[in-house]
């Protein structure tokens, strides 16, 4: 089967070393001006892996969209709205797009799939592939488990019959929005995580599970998704490779953040904390962590004295 991916990133690029590593032939696109693209293209291989001779590499955005009927988006989720505009004058009416990516809209605070719909028309056939693993495990055998979700269970089972493999177990993911908040939120959480590494109190990881998924939970009830979603493979399930895992580039963020060193690397969870205050103001929730997060991040507060005054110096109820 042929199948396309949007993205040379680290996880894109994965992506597509997998397809082919399970037996799809895999074309990849990348920006033409794009050094991460030019390296892949001159040298097949990036920092984590080597591409399968059969793979092919494009900088032609309709070539990539003809190619296959399956197309895997795996980029920036603020760069998802413009690359759907991009699309939408092709001929898109048979192709499943399917969301490899974690995020929210920074400026809006709408999920991917909603974008996507906004930009290409809600027909579109949308999936999300979310949940936990790193590059640096899987292309050494190690497997992990995740989920596929979409409006249609009979597409969802159809996707994770296609892509789904020893080295990835897939769950059917039945609820959307909670998928996706929760997948989007726990970067937001990993960078907690991190500056609590780089404070030297890590041992208060225990306390930001526990509460981070509580109100995300809350979040996902708001906006009209099953709550308990939150406890999932998209969110509290995880947080291993989030909040503890030396390659989670969300946690190295928050680490070096506090350290007062520089992260050169994408931090998702960063555009996440701006898009989470403006959904925890309309849906009238409270998300203290996530707030303490953009704080620290977009305002510049002390994030000792924030995160200091977040765990310890309160006393109330735990539930």
């Amino acid at each position: 089967m042929n199948v396309s991916v949007i993205g040379c990133g680290r996880w894109g690029t994965f992506l597509a070393w997998y397809l082919s590593h399970i037996g799809h032939n895999v074309t990849i696109y990348g920006r033409k001006d794009s050094g991460t693209y030019i390296k892949l293209l001159n040298e097949r291989k990036n920092e984590y892996l080597k591409l399968q001779d059969n793979v092919e590499l494009t900088s032609s955005i309709s070539h990539i969209i003809t190619y296959a009927d399956f197309i895997i988006i795996a980029i920036g989720a603020q760069q998802l709205r413009s690359l759907a505009r991009e699309i939408s004058s092709l001929n898109i009416s048979s192709k499943t797009f399917i969301l490899c990516m974690k995020g929210l809209e920074d400026d809006t605070g709408k999920r991917l799939s909603q974008v996507m719909s906004e930009e290409l028309g809600p027909s579109t056939k949308t999936v999300i592939w979310v949940g936990p693993g790193h590059v640096q495990q899987f292309i050494k055998g190690v497997p992990s488990c995740m989920v596929v979700g979409s409006e249609s269970i009979e597409l969802t089972k159809k996707i994770v019959d296609k892509f789904g493999s020893d080295l990835i177990r897939f769950y059917y993911g039945q609820d959307m929005i909670g998928n996706e908040v929760g997948a989007a939120t726990k970067n937001v959480i990993g960078i907690a995580a991190g500056m609590l590494d780089g404070l030297g109190i890590s041992g208060l990881k225990g306390a930001l599970m526990a509460r981070g998924a509580r109100e995300v939970s809350r979040l996902i009830r708001a906006m009209g998704g099953n709550e308990l979603t939150a406890y999932g493979l998209c969110h509290l399930g995880d947080y291993e490779a989030t909040l503890f895992s030396a390659y989670s580039h969300n946690r190295r963020f928050g680490e070096l953040l506090v350290k007062g060193e520089s992260f050169d690397k994408l931090a998702e969870g960063v555009s996440t904390a701006e898009a989470l205050v403006k959904l925890s103001r309309l849906y009238e929730v409270e998300m203290p962590i996530c707030k303490a997060v953009y704080n620290i991040v977009k305002e510049g507060s002390d994030p000792k004295e924030v995160l200091t005054e977040l765990f310890l110096r309160r006393t109330k109820f735990e539930f």
